[in-house]
């Protein structure tokens, strides 16, 4: 024992082996890669699941712009559309839609979280803004998640513009956040029934 201790202090003021050196080198640079590969599957996970492009994969335009393609259905475009939302996404899936069908989309409401656009603005997400002259009316409410009467306001402006509506318009239904465990959704059935056909589009994210 005595003897390992006399020995120590010359172990440690000894010059690094350049194995040993070489060897710190390399994991460092494997940790680095990793850690550049994880940020990369990061980020295509999250580009996979923004609004826009989530929307661009279920809708498109036929080469002509007279059809709206809604997965395997298509629908005759003729300044008909209308659009309806909510969510805490919604917002950016309504700009997306608003980009793509042009002077076809006549008019929309979209029920929004409070304080959604804001967090937006600040974090300079302008593709999930709609434009100044935008023809969706958006509704902020239910603040912390709890329905308010600015909610309530929201919810009578979609039912009025769904209303109104007749067999020769679209309704494009965008809906974000409508996740429903396995043993609720018969009761989410029985309460709001199928997604509506006024024929309607819905895109839910």
């Amino acid at each position: 024992m005595a003897a390992a201790l006399q020995v120590l202090p010359h172990l440690a003021r000894a010059p690094l082996h350049p194995l040993l050196w070489w060897g710190s080198v390399a994991r460092l640079a494997s940790s680095m890669a990793l850690a550049e590969q994880a940020r990369q599957l990061f980020d295509s996970a999250v580009g996979a699941v923004l609004p826009g492009p989530m929307l661009h994969r279920a809708l498109s335009l036929d080469p002509g712009g007279r059809q709206l393609k809604v997965r395997d259905r298509s629908f005759q475009l003729r300044q008909n559309v209308y659009l309806v939302g909510f969510g805490k996404a919604v917002m950016g899936m309504a700009a997306a839609a608003e980009e793509l069908l042009g002077q076809h989309l006549v008019q929309g409401v979209i029920s929004i979280p409070k304080g959604i656009r804001a967090a937006m603005e600040r974090a300079g997400k302008q593709e999930m803004l709609l434009k100044p002259h935008s023809h969706v009316q958006v509704f902020e409410g239910a603040e912390d998640n709890l329905p308010d009467r600015d909610a309530l306001r929201a919810a009578l402006a979609i039912r009025q513009l769904a209303e109104g509506l007749t067999a020769d318009d679209l309704l494009l239904v965008l809906i974000s956040g409508w996740g429903t465990p396995a043993a609720h959704r018969d009761d989410r059935y029985q309460c709001h029934g199928h997604p509506p056909l006024v024929p309607a589009a819905s895109v839910m994210a």
